[in-house]
């Protein structure tokens, strides 16, 4: 056999013996535990969530796929842990609204969040609310724009921290009603529920999983939904976009993998995340809490976290907000 044909088989048979183990090993997927990044603190509902999905996977893919709660810089850092890691499918990451709108908000990030995620499938929207402290004169989304209007710079409003979701909801209202608000971060959204309850500050949008327990207890009062749907948790309470048309703000959260993962393994992940969004007791568990759920293909998912960065980069942009 002549030498160059020698060789170029040779260099066939390296190729096809280089791929076949990866191929095995996206088949055999999982063989061993793996971690699901949480980049929040424990007991919210970014945990709540992560951590049913994750139970779900353990019970129907025969691993344990652990939660690691990660909180820092804004979300950033639980991510940075994800989008540098082997894409193996071994460290996945929850993903959220944050990423969304971390991509404006900082200047300086050593990641492309929209490069360097591998979207595997979007998990619940919790649609945000417009809520007010109970002795606030207002009882409609008209009747607040035209308060706020009456007295600009005289309303305040609470959010869980500058760039949080919340922050930029309220942020996203402001530029298109016109009204004059200040902001008041909170470290946090539990803390900064509580102060619209005690009337420290009027107003907030927060969303159902976050706002949820106080809603119930009615120690505040919820003036609009701000998704185009209304509610299941407040069928009587209107949308938002009824009054201010094309306003729409949710946070949201789906499951992700470094760029690179195998494609075998993101339909397997993909499957089993539409399969427990699908199943009763989980659609029970997240009724509950007011998130709707999502689900779709890794291309749906992506799209979503395109538009949402596209959406919150302009409002960011308009606000002149910026985290460095």
């Amino acid at each position: 056999m002549p030498l160059r044909r020698q060789l170029l088989r040779f260099a066939g048979a390296s190729i096809v013996a280089s791929t076949l183990p990866r191929a095995a090993f996206a088949l055999d997927y999982p063989t061993r535990a793996a971690r699901v990044i949480v980049p929040f603190p424990p007991g919210g509902g970014a945990d709540i969530t992560a951590r049913l999905i994750a139970r779900w996977f353990s019970d129907h893919l025969g691993q344990a796929y652990v939660i690691e709660n990660k909180p820092g810089a804004g979300t950033n850092l639980g991510t940075e842990v994800v989008v540098t890691a082997v894409p193996d499918g071994y460290t996945l990451l929850l993903v959220n609204t944050g990423n969304a709108i971390n991509a404006t908000l900082y200047q300086h990030l050593n990641f492309n969040f929209l490069r360097d995620i591998e979207p595997v499938c979007s998990i619940v929207q919790a649609p945000h609310l417009l809520f007010v402290t109970p002795s606030f004169p207002v009882n409609t989304v008209a009747e607040f724009i035209a308060y706020t209007k009456a007295n600009p710079g005289k309303v305040n409003f609470a959010s869980a921290g500058s760039g949080s979701a919340n922050h930029i909801s309220a942020e996203m209202f402001k530029m298109m009603t016109g009204v004059d608000m200040v902001h008041v971060p909170f470290n946090g959204g539990a803390p900064a529920v509580l102060a619209v309850v005690s009337g420290q500050v009027q107003t907030m949008f927060a969303d159902t999983l976050t706002a949820g327990e106080q809603v119930k207890a009615g120690t505040v009062r919820v003036i609009g939904v701000a998704t185009p749907q209304r509610s299941p948790l407040l069928p009587d309470v209107p949308p938002i976009a009824d009054t201010v048309p094309g306003f729409n703000a949710s946070s949201w959260w789906g499951i992700g993998a470094s760029q690179g993962m195998s494609g075998d393994i993101v339909k397997k992940l993909n499957a089993e995340t539409n399969a427990a969004l699908a199943d009763p007791a989980t659609q029970k568990r997240f009724a509950a809490m007011g998130a709707l759920p999502l689900g779709g293909s890794p291309d749906d998912f992506r799209k979503l976290i395109a538009d949402e960065t596209e959406k919150w980069g302009k409002v960011i942009k308009f606000a002149g907000i910026s985290a460095g």
